[in-house]
């Protein structure tokens, strides 16, 4: 019989390090938490979940080490899918609490399919992982299946068939999507990433073609079907070109047209009928009344033009110094790279106090932007490409080590999530009060806060580091500080946020997820606001 005893490949880091013990039980803190706030027996499901995927990390890490995996991942202090595996449970969780409190049945079913499809897709990773390690760890198998036979037993008794078909079909979908973007983006993503976003993807994609089979009467906000249309049209488009370009060479003038004619026949030709369908009106009419609706729209845009000038300016302030350099490697410094950090923060306040759904349209818009010329950077389209991969590559860090350059995207999403997945209708009759009105601020507070400040201070003043890491204490500890001023001042200037007696919960909250920051490996651009959006939302 195979034990998990067997020793690692020589030359492998120590498979459990104090670090990988230490982000473990932050997120067994943040698991046993929402269990204890939820207790029911999907929370179950979630504490079992964490138990097994605590156990298959050692694996994938084992996988990693030795060179065994399938595809190639981003290299990282571990394979972070205990911490990925745990976010969609526990998303769907709290979501179906609020929309209970809310008294809306039809997405507080949404919420259980939210959870049963995260861990759908996590079992799945842990096969996967279990399936190629040799010599099979038997311990190992035995725990995922019994943590596996729990979770299908409670989903099978829960899910109506419909509900069931629905997580089947996400599943094949991610299934799909890991087999084409992990082959063809190598080294982008460690296997928790990979769980976390082609997960996200692949439930976009199947809502989408939901919502596109079934039209009804009234059945959704517009807002919500553009940003569905416009993350699946662009991970679509990123697949054609990826497949198209294998066979020519995308640096050529010819290959440059035709991905600009491709680019406007999908855009027009795909995308917006698609929309026209699903909204029952012409997309840019909607698009551009609903911007101009309201004069506080129109300054709200002007005011971030002019933030978007001032970081385009800092990227050309940045070359100019780098050609002036006597250094060909010349990189931005760790606080040039927070600037923009500020830059976002100080475009996503106004925009959640003023006129949240201008900022969910504009933040779709901007990922949109963002995704396509990361496409023109990587395919070198003519006449950007070879400019954005000069500019971009000043910015790099080890976390970019594959092809595409990403954290400025991660920055993007990990700020746009809280406003996008708390749905609108179980933010009503007063459902989000408490600490839970600090949920559409998780991605300010956690990343352009919390991160910002651990990183300068850290790097600046920070000597006393975290056992097993670079991040030191007085980095953790400014950035809780920083945050804990944040929240006051987010009570005196937005009106709509009554935190009442939850103190106690918001400052664990927050303390919770900067020690997350302090101990993982995996992009924390994304992790930390979907970690502090889960606490802040139970």
């Amino acid at each position: 019989m195979t034990r998990d005893s067997t020793p690692p490949a020589p030359g492998a880091r120590a498979p459990l390090s104090g670090s990988v013990l230490a982000e473990a039980a932050v997120v067994f803190a943040v698991v046993l938490s929402i269990h204890a706030t939820v207790w029911d027996r999907y929370s179950w499901c979630a504490v079992a979940l964490a138990v097994q995927a605590f156990y298959v990390q050692y694996k994938w890490d084992r996988l990693l080490q030795q060179g065994s995996a399938v595809f190639q991942f981003r290299m990282s202090g571990n394979s972070g899918l205990l911490p990925a595996s745990v976010v969609m449970p526990l998303l769907g969780l709290v979501m179906k609490e609020r929309c209970l409190a809310a008294g809306n049945p039809h997405f507080e079913r949404f919420g259980i399919v939210v959870a049963a499809t995260g861990m759908a897709v996590a079992l799945f990773s842990s096969v996967l992982a279990l399936g190629i390690t040799r010599p099979v760890p038997t311990n190992t198998c035995v725990i995922s299946g019994l943590a596996g036979g729990v979770i299908i037993y409670i989903m099978k008794h829960s899910l109506s068939v419909g509900e069931v078909i629905e997580v089947l079909e996400v599943l094949l979908i991610f299934v799909y999507l890991n087999m084409i973007l992990l082959y063809l983006l190598p080294r982008c993503f460690t296997p928790g990433e990979a769980l976390l976003v082609l997960g996200g993807i692949s439930f976009v994609l199947n809502q989408l073609i939901k919502s596109s089979l079934i039209i009804v009467e009234s059945q959704g906000d517009p807002v919500d079907f553009f940003l569905l249309v416009v993350v699946v049209g662009m991970v679509l488009m990123g697949i054609f070109f990826s497949t198209l370009f294998v066979f020519m060479d995308s640096g050529t003038w010819a290959s440059s047209i035709f991905f600009h004619l491709m680019t406007c026949v999908l855009g027009l030709g795909v995308v917006l009928p698609w929309l026209h369908r699903l909204i029952r009106r012409n997309p840019l009419l909607w698009l551009l009344q609903f911007i101009f609706q309201t004069d506080t729209r129109i300054y709200l845009l002007t005011y971030w033009f002019l933030l978007a000038t001032l970081a385009c300016l800092v990227v050309l302030y940045q070359n100019a110094k780098r050609s002036s350099s006597e250094s060909k490697k010349h990189q931005a410094p760790t606080i040039t790279r927070k600037y923009f950090h500020f830059i976002v923060v100080a475009t996503y306040i106004p925009g959640i106090i003023f006129d949240r759904p201008l900022l969910y349209v504009a933040a779709t818009v901007c990922l949109a932007v963002f995704i396509f010329l990361e496409y023109v950077r990587y395919f070198r389209i003519k006449p950007l490409g070879h400019t954005l991969r000069s500019l971009l590559s000043l910015f790099l860090d080890e976390r970019d080590s594959g092809p595409l350059i990403l954290t400025h995207i991660y920055l993007l999403l990990g700020m746009s999530l809280p406003i996008w997945l708390v749905p609108r209708p179980c933010t009503q009759k007063g459902s989000l009060g408490g600490a839970r009105a600090l949920v559409p601020y998780a991605g300010v507070l956690a990343v352009g806060v919390g991160d910002t400040v651990a990183s300068i201070f850290g790097s600046t003043m920070g000597e006393i580091h975290w056992p097993g890491t670079k991040k030191t204490f007085e980095g953790t500890m400014t950035s809780i500080f920083a945050q804990i001023i944040s929240v006051a001042l987010i009570l005196v200037f937005d009106s709509g946020v009554d935190l009442n007696d939850s103190y106690a919960w918001i400052l664990g909250s927050i303390s919770t997820v900067s020690l997350l920051e302090a101990y993982t490996t995996q992009i924390d651009n994304l992790l930390l606001p979907l970690y502090l959006l889960i606490l802040l939302m139970a």
